[in-house]
């Protein structure tokens, strides 16, 4: 009987502790179903907090080892922050780094990494980042190279042997005079830098290269095979192919190549024959050029004296100044 007793308490005291059990359970399930609801109900009544955007200007075409890089970070509204970093990754890396004594909206620094990307993050009061611009890639091209070999080339000496033929998609692309700027004084500092170094005055070599910049034909584009003309405010348009190149040797000892294209169809007043002279001899895209025109083959390879001179149309003057400080 006693025996009985017992285990009726014992079974009396399972039950309990089972429902007990359930209790919690239940209890929690319901605080943490209330928080999560009190969490989105905060969540939703809270004002999202929308950052501007960052825009990166100041930067160049491309860059030649040695140029100083200078961005400017510009947000697109007006805040109080002021807490600015800028970070850089070279091509090779995976992990953005923190640019070392970049904190303000300015970037500054010398152009010695090709392929190098740079962003700039704006943080906030609490230091969460606020806005972060999209990357931009420094682009450092020497055209001619810092080598023996394209240091010689560059000056006009080579063998025979090294040239060798290219296409007109070399100088594909949208292009620009720079007779404008030579006539509205740009050009002044370059002239000034050459007669440092040179045996004329800067008057003098202005007055070298209005003769040798000259020209009426203010844009060009190139593009398959087809060239077009911006000529007194007309568009005139041609077909060209490959008509091979001519070596030049010049009086004062160094040599030059022009490659040549004649008209196949276009305008009537497109010239039969283009030449190209950009000082370099073989297949390379062209990143300035001196070009010829006219319709006697032979007569333009005589042309020493004008050499009308194309940059990229996206270049502004300053773009141009320091491309041709960098020769």
């Amino acid at each position: 009987m006693e025996r009985g007793r017992t285990y009726l308490k014992k079974l009396s005291l399972l039950i309990s502790l089972l429902a007990l059990s359930v209790t919690l359970v239940a209890c929690q399930n319901t605080e943490e179903e209330a928080a999560t609801n009190n969490n989105a109900s905060e969540t939703e009544g809270a004002e999202v907090q929308e950052s501007g955007e960052i825009e990166i200007e100041g930067l160049g075409d491309h860059y030649h080892t040695g140029d100083t890089i200078e961005l400017t970070a510009v947000l697109s509204e007006d805040v109080d922050y002021d807490h600015w970093h800028w970070y850089i990754k070279e091509s090779d890396q995976t992990e953005w780094e923190a640019a070392s004594g970049q904190q303000g909206e300015t970037f500054t620094g010398e152009a010695t990494t090709d392929g190098l990307e740079i962003k700039a993050t704006l943080y906030d009061g609490d230091h969460e980042v606020y806005a972060e611009s999209e990357p931009v890639t420094i682009v450092i091209d020497d055209h001619h190279g810092h080598d023996e070999e394209s240091r010689n080339i560059n000056a006009g000496i080579f063998e025979d042997e090294q040239v060798e033929n290219r296409e007109l998609s070399d100088w594909e692309g949208d292009w620009q005079s720079v007779y404008p700027y030579l006539l509205d004084g740009d050009l002044d500092e370059v002239f000034e830098h050459k007669a440092e170094e040179g045996d004329m005055t800067a008057e003098e070599y202005k007055e070298y290269y209005t003769t040798g910049y000259e020209t009426d034909v203010e844009r060009i584009i190139i593009d398959n095979g087809n060239v077009t003309f911006f000529q007194d405010g007309q568009e005139l348009q041609g077909n060209y192919e490959n008509d091979g190149y001519e070596i030049l040797n010049y009086e004062a000892g160094n040599r030059g190549v022009r490659f040549v294209y004649k008209l196949v169809d276009g305008d009537a007043d497109m010239p039969q024959y283009i030449q190209f002279s950009d000082h370099l001899i073989s297949p390379t895209d062209s990143h300035h050029y001196h070009l010829y025109w006219g319709d006697n083959r032979e007569e333009l390879l005589e042309e020493v004296t004008h050499w009308p001179t194309y940059y990229p149309s996206n270049l502004d003057a300053d773009g141009i100044v320091r491309d041709q400080l960098a020769h």
